[in-house]
């Protein structure tokens, strides 16, 4: 039986084979249409997947090698499921056996065992390709991706800083911050950077660029770390954001990279991100853009860069490329014409560009007349300003932190274009309308405006205006471009073109335009004239109306009868003013008046009904003849009273201790600045404790005077003309001191500017040791002045100038027609906040309070004086006199004058 079992096997495997022979043969028609149908259903399916792949492929995705290789089988066994199909189908045409066989068996088994062989592998292709659930995979980044970016105007000096600090790998600086007004090339200049260190291949393993826009949202930018450093899928979907993070710092924190993030409104922070520490030893590296220089303190960059409006030549060049050369040459005129529009955008990238798109193709000069018109007096009509350019900008002001600062913003637009606005003078206003009504006193409330101050500047809303070196006050400045766009938000975004009217060089507005102005919340009128009115204008809706520096002789009769809700009423600076109408006691909201630099007479005692009014503001007020017996104490808000004269001139005759006396009954006065011109008025002032701590500017104009008694909460202090003065105490609340004792405490904290004229018997102002806060030093036509401080007590005083740091915050010194000044101060001080000297007519100051081992002030801009002064100079040594002398400006006596 052993061997009979072998014998078996075979043929059973003889027999089943034998026995498949019929079936592929007679089943091969039928196999073959099954075929046929199978590879037809995964042609089908060959060009779904196909197009998908295309479609990933288009949008920047490698295909998988999967995907691939299915698709170069399929297309494998389509060719060779054709022959097979081809050669089935000649075979069922040669048959033997009658009709059920073919006359070369073999080959047809051979054929029909092809046919289900293939169809099992089709079978098999089309199940692996209904399973591609993905098709492609993002390509690897490149290590820089470049940006679209038309050729720079301007940016050359700037980008050459930005660029060394890349190439060179600055050791101390890791991060830079490129922050300043929207539209100024912020993201052009971040651009040029990418680009250019695509050309130049720096030791960088990558260069990311995010734009981080608002709010900062950390998984956004994640994201774009996850599509850039390439990491697995598996390791970040459906992870936290904690485990991304990780992830990216795990990939990061080998790589050399520089990190390039583009219009941040707020911190971000990078550690939540995964961003390894950046170190610019390793060159782990940032450049960000913003419009907010907080965002860079924020972001904590080593170095901030504001990046500033063009100057001309590169602006009008900007502004030609944009109008194109066809345009500009079209007509002899036109060159002129652009020069006039380019102005208009005062060096700001984003207006030039702008303009001058909407400009190219304007080939008359009459048109260029109409669009300069529309610029000057609709700038929001003008064509792209609204969508383009104010849209772009409001996103600044929409990110101020609150409605206080976005008031006091759209406020500032209510002054003329370039017009140099005073610190103080917008903080009184602001304060007059309400929007510090938080602090409950004048000093918090001016605090809280050089804070807004502040933030506007910051926010690149508002610029530094041209303060004199020598003079306290701080001014600031809005962009014209700005200014535009704020008039415009003010209007609702031009919806209400009336509620801010602003007219500035207007020769007269016509009654019958005032009368449109109905819905008018704020006006604010610049040197023009108002027309005469037969009847009182309306307007029911005003709030502010400021008339500054205009040509009106005096109002009608019932012109500020229908004002029912003013707060700020501005009339300064009308010369030609003469009075005021008696219904001036109808503006009962009334909560500022200034009427400064007016030719008023007599002020109307019905001022009396004004029982909200908190500013009362009447300098250099030189016709006026009296003020009305009780109209100042009857004012039941006032908080502040300002009635001084910055000539130093005395005011035609009013009774100063009665002024003093009706102040003094006012519950709410924190803030009085006052011109004093008796003995006994200015001892009035020093025996009330109430005066003396509201008194924040004073001038002392007073012949017969010999001794001055301080106030601890001055600020300013100017005494002029009084001949006779020889001595300076101050008032410490119960007791009096005399400042050749050397007090060892800084008691005139707030004392801040000083000028001295005219005191021929003024010895020293030694008293200016006690003033750490003193900025502004001015000393004039003092015959006996010897020294500035005297410090003959030098043990005592070296105990004082330890303490208090005498003059370290001093910013200007003015000294001249000093005949016997010898000394400023006995030893060299550091003055580390100087920026300004000016000595004149000083023959015996021979020596200035500098040496090499204190230095000089890293601000100082400015040393004026005669030259043959200062070339007679003795120095301490020849070092500090090399340091100085770049600073030193020659003057001539008449030129000071």
């Amino acid at each position: 039986m052993d061997c009979v079992r072998p014998i078996l096997d075979v043929a059973t495997r003889l027999w089943d084979s034998a026995a498949k022979r019929p079936v592929y043969i007679r089943h091969l028609p039928q196999n073959l249409n099954s075929l046929r149908t199978e590879m037809e259903e995964l042609k089908n399916l060959y060009e779904d997947v196909k197009e998908r792949v295309e479609r990933e492929e288009k949008r920047q995705k490698k295909r998988l090698r999967v995907v691939d290789g299915w698709l170069r089988g399929v297309e494998a066994i389509e060719k060779e499921v054709e022959e097979i199909l081809a050669k089935g189908d000649e075979e069922i045409q040669k048959k033997c056996l009658g009709t059920c066989y073919p006359k070369n068996c073999g080959a047809s088994y051979n054929l029909g065992k092809m046919v289900l062989e293939k169809m099992d592998a089709v079978t098999v292709k089309k199940t692996e390709g209904s399973n591609f659930s993905v098709v492609a995979e993002p390509l690897p980044s490149p290590p820089v991706m470049e940006r679209q970016l038309e050729k720079t105007v301007g940016q050359d000096l700037l980008f050459g800083k930005v660029w060394k600090w890349l190439q060179d790998g600055g050791e101390q600086v890791s991060s830079i911050g490129l922050y300043g007004m929207g539209g100024v090339g912020k993201t052009t200049l971040l651009t040029r950077i990418n680009n250019e260190l695509l050309k130049t291949r720096l030791e960088f393993d990558a260069v990311i660029w995010v734009t981080v826009s608002r709010p900062a949202n950390v998984e956004k930018v994640q994201r774009v770390l996850f599509n850039k450093v390439e990491i697995p899928q598996d390791k970040w979907e459906g992870r936290s954001e904690d485990e991304r993070a990780e992830e990216i710092f795990n990939v990061l924190k080998t790589k050399k990279f520089v990190l390039l993030l583009d219009d941040i409104w707020e911190r971000l922070d990078l550690s939540k991100v995964g961003i390894p520490p950046l170190n610019p030893q390793d060159k782990l590296k940032m450049v960000l853009t913003t419009r907010s220089k907080d965002v860079c303190q924020d972001m904590e960059v080593t170095e901030s860069i504001e990046m500033n409006c063009l100057p001309w030549e590169d602006a009008f060049a900007l502004f030609q490329t944009k109008v194109g050369a066809d345009t500009i040459n079209s007509h002899p005129d036109i060159p002129k014409l652009a020069e006039m529009v380019a102005k208009e955008c005062c060096g700001l990238p984003l207006a030039l560009i702008t303009i001058g798109r909407a400009m190219a193709g304007t080939k008359t000069p009459e048109e260029w007349e109409k669009k300069i018109q529309m610029l000057k007096n609709y700038p929001a009509k003008f064509p792209g300003m609204e969508n383009r350019l104010f849209s772009r900008l409001a996103f600044s002001y929409d990110s101020l932190p609150d409605e206080t600062i976005k008031s006091c913003f759209l406020y500032c637009s209510l002054f003329p274009e370039d017009y140099e606005i005073s610190h103080r003078n917008i903080i009184q206003l602001w304060i007059g309308e309400g929007f510090l009504d938080e602090c409950d006193n004048i000093q918090k409330a001016r605090n809280q405006g050089e804070e807004v101050i502040k933030s506007l500047q910051l926010a690149c809303l508002l610029e530094n205006g041209i303060s004199p070196l020598d003079e306290k006050d701080e001014y600031l400045k809005m962009h014209d471009v700005i200014r535009d766009m704020a008039l415009w938000l003010a209007h609702e975004n031009g919806k209400k073109k009336n509620k801010f009217v602003v007219k500035d060089g207007v020769e007269s507005i016509r009654a019958q335009e005032v009368e449109k102005w109905k819905e008018t919340q704020r006006i604010s009128l610049w040197n023009t004239d108002i027309e005469e009115h037969r009847k009182p204008p309306y307007f029911p809706n005003i709030e502010t109306f400021l008339a500054s520096s205009v040509f009106i002789e005096s109002f009608s009769n019932r012109f500020f009868t229908n004002m029912p809700i003013i707060r700020v009423l501005d009339l300064s600076n009308n010369f030609k003013l003469m009075k005021l109408p008696v219904e001036i006691r109808n503006l009962v909201t009334l909560q500022y008046l200034n009427l400064s630099c007016t030719s008023i007479e007599y002020l109307p005692v019905e001022l009396k009904n004004l029982k909200k009014l908190r500013c009362l503001i009447l300098n250099d007020m030189y016709f006026l003849e009296s003020l009305p017996s009780q109209m100042v104490s009857s004012l039941s808000s006032l908080q502040l009273f300002s009635m001084y004269s910055t000539e130093g001139s005395a005011f035609k005759g009013y009774d100063e201790r009665r002024l003093l006396e009706e102040l003094e009954q006012l519950e709410h006065i924190d803030d009085i600045s006052i011109d004093l011109t008796s003995v006994s008025s200015i001892q009035t002032l020093f025996n009330s404790h109430k005066l003396q701590r509201s008194t924040r500017w004073l001038q002392l104009v007073c012949e017969r005077m010999n001794l001055v008694q301080l106030s601890l909460y001055i600020e300013t202090l100017h005494i002029k003309n009084c001949f006779e003065l020889q001595d300076v105490k101050i008032n410490f609340e119960n007791e009096v001191v005399v400042y050749s004792k050397f007090p060892r405490h800084p008691c005139l904290n707030n004392l801040c500017d000083v000028k001295i004229f005219r005191c021929h018997k003024l010895l020293n102002l030694t008293w200016l040791i006690c003033a750490p806060s003193l900025q502004f030093l001015s000393v004039e036509f003092c015959e006996s002045m010897e020294k500035v401080i005297d410090d003959e007590r030098s043990e005592v005083l070296e105990i004082e100038v330890d303490h208090l740091g005498v003059f370290s915050r001093l910013i200007s010194l003015t000294l001249t027609w000093l005949p016997k000044l010898r000394s400023i101060y006995g030893r060299a001080l550091p003055f580390p906040s100087l920026r300004y000297i000016r000595v004149l007519q000083c023959p015996s100051l021979r020596k200035l309070p500098f040496d090499s081992n204190t230095g000089i002030s890293k601000k100082l801009e400015q040393i004026r004086g005669q030259k043959e002064w200062w070339d007679g100079l003795d120095w301490e040594d020849q070092v500090i006199m090399h340091n100085l002398t770049p600073y030193f400006q020659p003057t001539q006596i008449q030129d000071e004058i």
